[in-house]
């Protein structure tokens, strides 16, 4: 057998277990989802003239064959709405740079919308769920380039593990990440283990019987963080895009500076309304959210 003739069947078979994951992923499509079935900015957000809008990105991957013919076959969530491909985040990086937009921290939010003057302006903060390679490996470099701080928010019990078509990091990158982008890079929980669906398609913790498991997996997931990150967590962002009543009741009970969610809307403070960072709304960054973004950014 020829060299030639080997690499092809290797590249036919790559291309095949590429297919195969991708028609195998779990989807997750109603619990990951913002406001609005396209994830676009609501027509009420739009009016706002001054605020910090909240992007949430989940993969950012490279414009390989294998990716492409995934996406080209499979109807998967994980690959048409929480994957950007590695261009268009350069470009969105670009586009912020160049029109000048603020790139604030999780913490410099938090700090604008405690103190009681009005927000003036339009801010961006960036944050990732799950932290997978792709976030290592593609998107730290262009914001080290750009000198963007950003937030990522970590399935602590999960690191290392594939699931949902991605391969999470494990600590040791995590780890690595920390120390190539240095105070740019904040970290927040994402749960310890209950980032995961019923077989009907209901979140784990969104299940009243589970409400005291939902709260041993908080306390563990912030004791992880601190052994793994010598960081006490000040950041929660919710799987699946929101809780419950019980869930957001306990919370606000852990110290917690901000809680992040996935409805689409813009984060507002003045000095006679209380901020509404516990329930933080965030943009789901894609292709169909993206155009309503960039308009905001350069509405005067």
């Amino acid at each position: 057998m020829s060299r030639t003739t080997r690499k092809i069947i290797v590249a036919v078979i790559g291309i095949a277990i590429v297919i195969t994951l991708a028609f195998t992923l779990k989807k997750n499509v109603q619990y990951d989802r913002g406001a609005s079935e396209n994830y676009s900015l609501d027509k009420q957000s739009e009016k706002i003239k001054d605020g910090i809008m909240v992007f949430c990105y989940h993969r950012v991957l490279k414009n390989t064959l294998g990716v492409n013919i995934a996406k080209t076959l499979s109807t998967n969530s994980q690959l048409h709405d929480f994957e950007v491909p590695i261009n268009q985040f350069e470009s969105q990086m670009k586009f912020l740079h160049d029109h000048h937009i603020k790139v604030i921290s999780g913490n410099q939010m938090v700090k604008m919308t405690n103190s009681k003057k009005p927000i003036k302006g339009k801010y961006a903060v960036l944050t990732f769920d799950d932290i997978d390679r792709s976030t290592i490996d593609n998107a730290i470099p262009v914001m080290k380039k750009y000198n963007f701080p950003f937030t990522t928010f970590i399935i602590t019990g999960n690191t290392g593990e594939y699931r949902e078509g991605t391969k999470l990091a494990t600590w040791n990158q995590i780890h690595y990440a920390k120390r190539m982008a240095g105070n740019l890079m904040t970290v927040g929980l994402h749960t310890n283990n209950m980032h995961y669906l019923t077989k009907s398609l209901v979140p784990i913790f969104d299940l009243k019987q589970n409400y005291h498991k939902f709260t041993k997996d908080f306390t563990v997931s912030r004791k992880v963080m601190r052994k793994e990150m010598h960081y006490y967590a000040n950041s929660f962002a919710y799987p699946y895009g929101g809780g419950t009543t019980q869930t957001n009741d306990f919370l606000h009970t852990q110290h917690l500076d901000w809680i992040a969610t996935l409805d689409s809307g813009i984060v507002q403070n003045n000095s006679h309304e209380r901020s509404n960072l516990q329930y933080t709304p965030r943009m789901i960054i894609n292709n169909n959210s993206w155009p309503s973004i960039a308009e905001w950014f350069n509405k005067k």
